[in-house]
């Protein structure tokens, strides 16, 4: 998570899962990211983690009880229910949910989450047989129609020693969708916004492959930020580096022509579509069954064109439909992004430097413009990926208003 100048609070639930003592680094993640965090342990939680840890990673007391005589006006259910930025339920049990959903207040934090008016993110953690019995299924449904925001579960090894759905996801995890939680510009919300990212790979034989040496990273920046900013959002993702951003709907496309089938589906219904991935020019045009062996001579590949993704969006795109597309240059970077603007009919592309040390693939940062359909060209200082995604849905933004 980023550092943030913001003094927001985040009430972070405790409950009585094996998991509580994650709620730790949490905790600490989130001081350290510029939020005040306000820690309420329920009486199971308290017999998993000890208050004393939260004060010393928080620097706040922690909330125990409803009737604490120790209790000051500043942490009254109301107040603080009152003055929260968000609610992080994490670990969030069958028991907490259960009792949200239902308005059940037997405790302090049954009793503010009823108060609150701030959004409220559930970080669910039980066994699977629980997570999955209809009872749980309904209440999440019931607190996702109240407009609750859940992150996880993950699958694995849960402390039962059984193995599935029900385990708390990592933190890394939890800390994104906090950050979506919270952020304040929600321009694009009720906007489906679909992309593509990551590298394509063509088979050469069941060992082998044609590819780039995109990472997905811009692909995930700008997913992120369509995230936070309140769309929905799909990846359609090629090979990855990185793992996509919680609460994207991921649809993997290995090659060319599986993305493009993927992206003329979805693009029917987009709002917005940007294609971030590289996809390749070539494939193989007759890929072997079998391996091919280093015995054989004069091996030769045939390559034939691929269909051009982005091209195949623009020529179809619905009036009012942004498309906006990507430009991966070694030199002429203006010149040929002109081109390919006018060509696949975009409203914005993005011309980035690829090839240098600290720009392109694989890289943190981009040298990049913006050039948009009357051939207006904004150069951008070198910026984060992050920073490139944020500045290019302003200009989404803008577009669709």
């Amino acid at each position: 998570m980023k550092r943030t100048t913001s003094s927001k609070e985040i009430v972070l639930g405790v409950t009585g899962s094996i998991a509580a003592y994650k709620a730790c680094e949490i905790a600490s993640r989130l001081v350290e990211s510029g939020y005040a965090v306000t820690p309420a342990l329920t009486a199971s939680a308290q017999e998993l983690v000890g208050s004393a840890t939260f004060e010393a990673l928080t620097g706040r007391r922690v909330i125990t009880g409803m009737f604490d005589p120790l209790a000051s006006p500043d942490i009254e259910h109301i107040a603080v229910a009152q003055r929260a930025a968000l609610f992080l339920i994490a670990p969030a049990t069958a028991n907490i949910i259960a009792k949200a959903a239902r308005g059940i207040a037997d405790d302090w934090l049954s009793t503010t989450l009823l108060a609150t008016r701030a959004p409220i993110l559930f970080a669910p953690a039980m066994n699977t047989n629980m997570y999955n019995h209809p009872a749980t299924q309904e209440n999440i449904e019931i607190l996702k129609s109240r407009g609750c925001a859940f992150v996880g579960p993950g699958s694995g090894r849960l402390a039962c020693g059984t193995v599935g759905l029900g385990r708390m996801v990592h933190v890394p995890r939890i800390l994104e969708a906090v950050e979506i939680a919270l952020h304040e510009t929600k321009d694009l919300a009720g906007l489906f916004v679909v992309l593509t990212a990551g590298g394509t790979r063509e088979p050469i034989d069941p060992v082998r492959f044609i590819a780039n040496r995109s990472s997905g990273k811009m692909g995930r920046a700008l997913a992120m930020e369509a995230l936070k900013r309140g769309a929905r959002v799909a990846i359609i993702a090629g090979h990855m580096d990185v793992p996509p951003p919680e609460g994207a709907e991921v649809i993997v496309a290995e090659t060319a022509k599986d993305m493009a089938e993927v992206a003329l589906s979805l693009a029917q219904d987009a709002d917005v579509f940007v294609g971030a991935a590289a996809v390749g020019d070539f494939r193989v045009q007759n890929p072997s069954s079998d391996k091919h062996k280093r015995s054989e001579k004069g091996l030769e590949i045939n390559l034939i064109e691929n269909p051009d993704v982005i091209s195949q969006v623009g020529a179809l795109r619905r009036d009012g439909q942004i498309v906006v597309g990507f430009a991966a240059e070694t030199a002429d970077l203006i010149k040929n992004a002109k081109t390919k603007i006018k060509q696949k009919q975009l409203d914005l592309i993005v011309a980035n430097q690829v090839g240098v040390e600290d720009s392109g693939f694989g890289t943190e940062t981009l040298r990049a413009c913006f050039i948009d359909s009357k051939g207006t060209v904004e150069e951008l200082d070198l910026s984060t990926k992050e920073e490139v995604a944020t500045l290019l849905f302003d200009r989404v933004s803008d577009l669709l208003d």
